[in-house]
């Protein structure tokens, strides 16, 4: 698939992508619920951090991925 700008994505890379965007998603997800749980305020910080991590990169990639249209 080639574009204006520059990106040249296989199908095969689409898919990888899109696996990618599933899983940090999942790992945002997963890291919200623990953060909810947690008592301890040190350990609900790690993990509200771990999950905007996760949050971030998924960002990233899906505005690199809306970039190569």
């Amino acid at each position: 698939m080639a574009s204006q700008n520059g990106c040249n994505l296989t199908s095969k890379d689409l898919t990888v992508i899109e696996d990618q965007l599933t899983h940090l998603a999942t790992a945002c997800r997963v890291a919200q619920g623990y953060a909810a749980q947690f008592q301890n305020a040190q350990l609900r910080d790690l993990a509200a951090n771990i999950a905007r991590h996760h949050r971030q990169q998924y960002d990233a990639l899906f505005t690199f991925l809306n970039g190569c249209q």
